[in-house]
């Protein structure tokens, strides 16, 4: 099973402060949904909660929450104990792709267990040096990387911003 990540990132890899995005970039919302719909979401029950209820769980999608909590319960959700679960229960679901959407803690335990295949990173051509989630330090000789669109700031994109679709190099 392919093991994919999403996640977008300042200039100094930030994520986010006091749990919410640090930016609106709406063209990166629209591929967001549009490669992750249909398919298996992985994320910590903080991010979960950083989703404004109205779109809790995210529509279109098996939200899969990991929680140190085995009682955190969701509608809609399954919640696992680690991302080693999630990756199980999707599999016993005959699932060939899922996504890691976040947050910090979890795009660092999913790094550094080296489960990651492809990683679709929105680079943001700013920095925030306030922010307090980071995501983690990779070696960018260990993938081939592929800028998928470059988008200008405007109305609808707070910020210029490159997505980029990164494959792990094998080996």
């Amino acid at each position: 099973m392919k093991v994919s990540l999403v996640a977008a990132i300042g200039q100094n890899r930030e994520l986010g402060k006091n749990n919410e995005l640090l930016w609106h970039l709406h063209e990166d919302m629209q591929f967001f949904k549009q490669i992750t719909t249909g398919y298996y979401v992985v994320m910590g029950r903080k991010s979960f909660e950083s989703i404004p209820p109205k779109y809790r769980p995210l529509p279109n999608r098996v939200n899969v929450i990991i929680s140190r909590n085995p009682e955190y319960l969701y509608r809609e959700c399954f919640t696992c104990g680690s991302i080693s679960d999630a990756i199980d229960l999707a599999k016993e679901s005959g699932e060939t792709q899922i996504f890691i959407i976040g947050g910090g803690e979890i795009y660092r335990q999913a790094m550094e267990s080296g489960i990651v295949d492809e990683m679709f990173l929105t680079h943001v051509q700013a920095s925030f040096p306030d922010a307090d989630v980071h995501f983690p330090a990779y070696d960018q000789y260990k993938w081939n990387k592929e800028t998928i669109h470059s988008f200008q700031s405007d109305s609808r994109n707070e910020y210029a911003f490159d997505i980029v679709r990164y494959e792990k190099i094998p080996g």
